[in-house]
């Protein structure tokens, strides 16, 4: 299962791998809080696509088609995740406020689309 979590939450239960995937260190977190199996900060939106959506929700849907376009020409950033899937429960821990349109949320729906094909 892929889960994901906002950094600013409740400490982190044990178990599975837990994956930063923000492309800038959330503010006023410390590393050892989030007990990180890696920092995936290339599976992130690219800074031009992060600035142009600017967490507006009304950009949700334009910003899902590129961001999946930027995966589909990086798959060595997301395979790893796709690997920590197959193996164990993943948390993709990000740092918005907007819990309903963000980078994790739609990066779990493109890593789960990967592991429903078989890739």
């Amino acid at each position: 299962m892929i889960y994901i979590e906002r950094v600013y939450g409740a400490p982190p239960p044990d178990g599975g791998a837990r994956f930063l995937v923000d492309r800038l260190w959330p503010r006023g977190v410390k590393r050892e809080t989030l007990q990180l199996t890696a920092w995936a900060k290339e599976a992130a939106p690219s800074d031009a696509l992060r600035r142009w959506s600017h967490h507006d929700p009304t950009k949700w849907e334009e910003f899902r088609r590129r961001y999946f376009a930027e995966l589909d020409a990086t798959p060595e950033v997301w395979q790893p995740l796709l690997e920590a899937a197959r193996q164990a429960d993943v948390v993709l821990l990000y740092g918005a406020r907007d819990t309903e349109h963000n980078n994790a949320l739609a990066l779990k729906e493109y890593v789960e689309a990967r592991l429903a094909e078989g890739q």
